[in-house]
């Protein structure tokens, strides 16, 4: 008789930075049914991974869950898969931190579970072949690969049943496809319809298995699935299907049959992912038309065959994510110098956390997008940060600073480092300020993200019909069949920027533009500042640091063209974090200038959602509604105060006079599990000042950002 096996692995994943109440959702749809089902049928094999971040999650919250996982270990019912112990995506870390949070995952699991994993779950599945020596030297035996990257090498669906050998520099390691038939027909086809294609893929040998890989959020957290995994009972049903039929079908687990049975084959796979996450890695209207190709039919048989896009790409589709990661790649090497002077922790565990993969993309869910996650990576990179400067810095030194290529694009930034604040300025993008780090809070009060095009904002852009099936949520459907939206009037706040979401840039206005028009960027810059080339000079003086930017342009006054050179300095001379800017404008031209002067700055104190901890005020003075995700134009200021009480500390924006100011939300639309959605990504405030100056005449103007703590 023909048979098969299935090999059910199973993901849990929560990332840092998410609300405790998803954690807590999260269990009780769908980590602690899932163990329940499992007690509730004993023949049924699986192998589980769990990330490190859920781990400590659950040991603190719900330690009973962790006394079952281990009964259901020591009878030989599940085996658990190892990893990076904080989730990261491998391939983007350093070796050395590679092998760390590997062996931090192995030794917690030898103590908690008594074996160490022989398996190994690749976060996002995402796979480079130099990872095969990484994973071998850390005494990883097998993981699993998509099987797209099978398919890119020319191999068939039919040949995919088994697992592979593939080696670097002669270290092996066995890899298992993850079948995308499965991965999209559990839990939403029939479950007669997965036990009929088990059946027609049997052998005579039953030396087949059919692996399927995924998250174990989809057995209850996705939209709609707790109501049909555990109420409509479809995963019982599944397991009950499997012993009905244990004639000639049966669960086990990847390590014992990678023990058992001899490889399909040897394999080199390129660099890959699953096959959404590649689409995703591409620019937006390309990762549409890939999308497109994929719905007609057959097109997904002939993408097989084609590369759809690469994980790495994530660094060049999103700046903010490329600057992260090499902030990242630069403290861990800070971390790891201290550790070879010091030998104690020196900020691994932060570094380590804040290398969690879940801000460092985006695809169906938030990623980069989501605030609390990104606020949380660099909230643990300042922190190790501070821990490896604790023993490598001088602590006489009040800032040092560097003129450098940061994020390899091939112009070089400023970095300033100090006891009290690091500051990463671009002179090239408009003489910008793109991190703005509060050491002794662990914030960067600049962490935000532009607004750009996304292949699923097509769902917006779409005739009316097309949209009205967005709209439509009935019935039980996967996330990767589409979209739906979540949010009614997410069309209307479809924008795009025209620059990053830096802070100090520099605009010129028509005195009609008013703040509606500058938020929605309709309107037209008279000026050529923002984003463009400023010289920069770093002056060190005995009790602060300035740093100088110049550039000489132009600025279009009453349909004629003046020059213009703006000069800023940012004056660093407070040990609390604290900004003097200087701004100084001459006319070189031959005819005056009248123009609005648009200084803006974009701050991130986490103040989405109509947080009722985040706030503007202004002292003495009523404003309306004062949420940071709020929007309004305040005359005749000179003092504002931006506030967080979780983060402990204040901004406040002092101007040596009184001026207009703007301020809105910035949010990008985003795609979730729930539906297309606004998500705050910062307040934008915009220091608003009419500017009249006679050829060969100057303006000055001061303003101070002070931390309030």
């Amino acid at each position: 008789m023909k048979r098969i096996y299935l090999g059910l692995a199973i993901h849990n994943h929560q990332p840092l930075g998410n609300f405790s109440w998803v954690f807590e959702d999260s269990y009780r749809q769908a980590y602690l049914p899932m163990l329940e089902a499992l007690e509730r049928h004993p023949s049924i094999s699986v192998s589980l991974h769990y990330s490190g971040c859920l781990l400590d999650w659950i040991s603190g919250q719900h330690p009973e869950f962790l006394g079952l996982l281990a009964k259901l270990i020591s009878c030989g019912q599940v085996e658990i898969m190892g990893g990076g112990y904080y989730e990261p995506i491998l391939s983007m870390i350093p070796d050395v931190d590679k092998s760390g949070q590997i062996g931090r995952m192995s030794e917690y699991i030898q103590q908690q579970f008594g074996r160490r994993p022989r398996g190994l779950w690749l976060a996002e599945r995402v796979w480079e072949p130099s990872l095969a020596m990484v994973l071998a030297e850390a005494g990883i035996d097998w993981t699993l690969v998509d099987d797209t990257a099978f398919k890119m090498v020319g191999r068939s669906e039919k040949e995919l049943f088994g697992y592979f050998t593939t080696e670097e520099q002669g270290r092996y390691i066995k890899v298992f496809p993850i079948s995308k038939h499965l991965r999209y027909a559990i839990p939403w086809h029939n479950v007669g319809d997965v036990v009929a294609y088990l059946k027609e893929n049997a052998s005579e040998s039953g030396e087949k298995i059919a692996v399927l890989g995924d998250d174990g959020e989809k057995f209850g957290v996705w939209p709609q699935t707790a109501k049909l995994c555990w109420e409509a009972g479809w995963v019982d049903e599944l397991f009950t299907a499997i012993e009905n039929n244990g004639e000639w079908l049966s669960t086990i687990k990847l390590g014992d049959y990678a023990q058992r049975h001899d490889p399909a084959g040897r394999v080199y796979l390129p660099c890959s992912s699953y096959d959404e996450m590649l689409e995703w890695s591409l620019p937006a209207d390309v990762s549409e038309q890939y999308a497109e190709l994929k719905r007609r039919p057959s097109g997904d048989g002939e993408l097989n065959k084609l590369f759809s896009g690469y994980w790495r790409n994530f660094l060049v589709k999103y700046p903010e994510i490329n600057r992260m990661h090499k902030k990242m790649l630069a403290v861990s090497s800070r971390v790891h110098q201290a550790l070879a002077v010091d030998g104690t922790d020196c900020g691994i565990e932060y570094l380590w956390k804040a290398q969690c993969n879940c801000p460092y993309w985006h695809g169906v869910f938030g990623g980069i997008y989501l605030p609390d996650i990104r606020v949380t990576a660099f909230t643990n990179l300042i922190k190790a940060e501070n821990c490896a400067d604790a023993v490598l810095t001088d602590v006489d030194q009040r800032y040092r600073w560097q003129q450098v290529d940061f994020d390899g694009d091939g112009r070089e930034e400023i970095i300033i480092e100090g006891e009290d604040l690091n500051l990463y300025l671009s002179p090239a993008e408009g003489g910008s300020i793109f991190e703005w780090d509060l050491r002794k809070h662990a914030c960067n009060v600049l962490s935000t993200v532009s607004r750009k095009p996304e292949a699923y904002h097509s769902a917006l852009t779409a005739g009316e019909n097309t949209r009205q099936k967005y709209q439509d949520g009935s019935g039980v459907r996967s996330i990767h069949d589409g979209v739906k939206i979540k949010d009614g009037d997410v069309a209307e706040w479809l924008i795009y920027d025209r620059l990053p979401r830096s802070s100090l840039i520099d605009s010129f206005l028509d005195s009609q533009v008013k703040m509606m028009d500058y938020r929605k960027n309709i309107f037209d810059d008279r000026g050529d500042f923002a984003g463009q080339p400023y010289l920069c000079r770093v002056v060190p003086e005995i009790n602060s640091l300035k740093i100088e930017l110049e550039r000489e342009g132009a600025v279009l006054s009453l349909h004629n063209t003046c020059g213009l050179t703006l000069s800023k300095n940012i004056i660093l001379e407070r040990n609390d974090g604290s900004l003097r800017i200087e701004y100084r404008f001459e006319n070189t031209g031959h005819i005056s200038i009248d123009t609005l002067f648009a200084g803006e700055w974009n701050i991130n104190l986490l103040g989405g959602g109509r947080n009722g901890a985040a706030y503007y005020r202004i002292e003495g003075r009523e404003i309306g509604d004062a949420h940071l995700d709020s929007s309004g134009e305040i005359e005749d200021v000179d003092r504002l105060i931006m506030g967080n009480r979780y983060l402990g500390f204040e901004l406040e924006l002092e101007i040596e006079r009184p001026v207009t100011i703007w301020r809105y939300p910035v949010e990008s639309i985003s795609n979730s599990e729930a539906g297309l959605e606004k998500i705050y990504q910062c307040s934008c405030v915009v220091i608003v000042l009419p500017l009249i100056i006679e050829p060969g005449r100057t303006a000055s103007f001061n303003y101070m950002w002070r931390v309030i703590k």
